[in-house]
This record gives C-alpha cells, sequence and structure tokens, in this order.
C-alpha cells in the first residue's frame, strides 16, 4: 500500500470516528453530568428477589447502573456484555440493572431468566427515569465510591468499554 493510500485510509478512519463520537455526544447530551461534583441521584429500589437497594447501600463502593426496557433489542444484545463484566468485576464493581417501561414484574423476571442475568435486576418507574434523565435504553451510569457520577452513556456498551470506564472508580 503506498503512502498516499495509508494517510487515505487514515483520514477516511478520523472522519468515521469524529462523526461517531460527535454522534455519541449529541445522544448523551441530556444525560447527568459526568464531572466530580455530580452525586447519584437517589436510588431505592426493590429487586426481583425482594432485596431493598438505595444509592446509600452503594456507599464506599463503585457501581454501574444500567437501565433498560425489557422490550429494547440492544439492551438484549448487550446482555451477555454485562454479564462478562460481572465475571471480570463484579467483585469490586456494583453491577445493578434497572427495569423501565415494564408492564409487569413478571416481564422484568423473564427477561433476566431469559438473559441469565446473575446480577440484581431492579424493578424501576417512571419517576426513577425522569430523576436519572433516562430518555432511551440502554443507559448507564458509573458512579464512584463517593456517590458521585464518573461516567454515564447511552446505547450498546462492551464488558471492555465497562471495564475501562470503571477503572480507577
Amino acid at each position: 500500500m503506498t503512502a498516499a493510500r495509508l494517510r487515505r485510509l487514515a483520514l477516511d478512519v478520523l472522519v468515521i470516528v469524529a462523526i461517531v463520537g460527535g454522534v455519541q455526544a449529541w445522544r448523551a447530551r441530556d444525560l447527568l453530568p459526568a464531572d466530580e461534583r455530580t452525586h447519584a441521584p437517589p436510588l431505592e429500589l426493590r429487586d426481583l428477589d425482594g432485596r431493598n437497594w438505595s444509592t446509600a447501600s452503594l456507599a464506599g463502593r463503585p457501581a454501574v447502573i444500567y437501565f433498560f426496557a425489557p422490550w429494547c433489542s440492544v439492551c438484549a444484545a448487550s446482555a451477555p456484555q454485562l454479564r462478562w463484566f460481572h465475571r471480570w468485576r463484579g467483585e469490586q464493581v456494583t453491577l445493578l440493572l434497572v427495569g423501565l417501561d415494564w408492564k409487569s414484574e413478571s416481564e422484568l423476571r423473564e427477561y433476566a431468566v431469559n438473559h441469565e442475568l446473575p446480577m440484581p435486576v431492579l424493578a424501576g418507574s417512571a419517576a426513577t427515569g425522569a430523576d436519572w434523565r433516562i430518555r432511551g435504553y440502554p443507559t448507564y451510569y458509573v458512579v464512584d465510591a463517593q456517590g458521585r457520577i464518573a461516567a454515564r452513556d447511552f446505547g450498546f456498551t462492551t464488558a471492555i468499554g465497562l471495564w475501562f470506564r470503571t477503572l480507577g472508580t
């Protein structure tokens, strides 16, 4: 391959990365900010096993709070990635899945069983979604050990992406 072709290929890749990054930033524009000042909103929900979870109970430990809808195909495609992340980082980082836009708790339970989700699945509400500024699925927030939002994103994610986003939290 000639030097001119390599430069052209590099420019094409750079343009694609810039476009994808711009679209992703635009899609995440309404999420809560990920900075050192923004604390995670209160979260007090029950999981499918009847255990209560709250942001206060997560104090001192980083967490990924992943919002999904049981009908969301991108959420379903992300499930294997969440399982891998849970295997890799489950001892260090709490992973909570919060179901929104569901009709019955049995729909959430069926989703958890069908996707073999070993982590807690919480039954969220429209108010939960509003508090966390959820505008689409999946959306997730990385919360550091001090309860501040360290990272956030919208759309498909990978176990490696979550792993990198939780380093240093």
